[in-house]
């Protein structure tokens, strides 16, 4: 089979939050304002959790149609899911509606004992839509899969041909860096702790993709650009003033759905609660986190 040749992905990706209605259900009306408000960041990692295969597809087939209409750059769709048929409906799906690439977690239930299940695991995600540039999403504080990234690229193309790149949301740099010194030219390595790109993009990293960018997009841009010019201090400056704006948080108590009321709180937009088990975020502690961070990025 002939690999697959996607545009790199490269540059900051905001991975949204799934808008809900005070239900719990699906709020597609809240897409298009969602949207506009992304227009600021480079592109778009869709991540859906906790939910079906059904509502999935509704929630994608919206995100890309508004997103082609505002011609954002880049849709990476996650279809990993406990049940590898389920996956590989999400791919099939994924590619019928023309994403830019899909994106696969390991199964956390029952996990891979090695390197080599893991990859075969992907390997029939990824055969499901082989025309699709495929990421691997390595994640181990959320998967609990601890296999290194590096052993898990070892040969990886010959069994995936369509395989793009990674995104490594672990803190292990030596081991990301070892992903990095892999890598052919062609891939993308997409560093997914916000806290600490900078020391990501030192080693080699590519791109973002990460919650926090929802909000914060546009100064970490910024420290993108200056790294790229050279200017470290400046980059330095603006990770330290990230890295303020999440202790501040973490120290109150940081989670998904605390991630998630402050999205709203900053932007103005109604994407409701968690589901269960996550619990709702008191409002007085979003809030709180909110003016932190505008204090902090007001001294900008």
């Amino acid at each position: 089979m002939t690999p697959v040749v996607g545009r790199k992905a490269t540059g900051l990706v905001a991975a949204t939050f799934t808008p809900l209605t005070p239900e719990g259900e699906i709020n597609l009306s809240e897409i298009r304002p969602y949207v506009d408000y992304l227009l600021k960041q480079q592109g778009v990692f869709l991540m859906f959790a906790m939910l079906n295969v059904f509502t999935d597809k509704a929630l994608l087939a919206t995100w890309h149609t508004l997103m082609c209409l505002h011609r954002l750059e880049q849709v990476i769709v996650h279809v990993g899911c406990m049940s590898l048929k389920d996956s590989q409906e999400l791919a099939r799906h994924a590619a019928e509606i023309g994403a830019d690439g899909i994106s696969v977690i390991s199964p956390s239930f029952f996990k891979p004992a090695t390197a080599d299940a893991l990859r075969m695991f992907l390997q029939e995600v990824a055969a499901a839509a082989p025309a699709m540039p495929f990421y691997y999403y390595h994640i181990p504080a959320v998967t609990g899969v601890n296999l290194r990234s590096r052993d898990v690229l070892e040969g990886i193309a010959n069994q995936i041909p369509s395989f793009q790149g990674l995104k490594f949301s672990g803190s292990d740099l030596m081991d990301f860096g070892q992903c990095v010194s892999y890598s052919p030219s062609h891939w993308s390595l997409l560093y997914g702790i916000d806290e600490q790109l900078l020391g990501a993009l030192a080693m080699g990293a590519n791109g973002a993709v990460g919650s926090t960018y929802n909000y914060l997009g546009s100064s970490v841009n910024r420290l993108m650009s200056a790294f790229d010019k050279g200017d470290i201090p400046k980059a330095r400056t603006i990770q330290f003033q990230v890295q303020d704006i999440l202790c501040y948080a973490i120290n109150l108590g940081f989670d998904l759905a605390v991630n998630k009321q402050l999205m709203s709180e900053v932007s103005g937009l109604a994407l409701g609660p968690p589901r269960l088990p996550l619990l709702p975020c008191p409002h007085p502690k979003a809030l709180s986190i909110a003016q932190r961070l505008q204090q902090i990025l007001g001294e900008q």
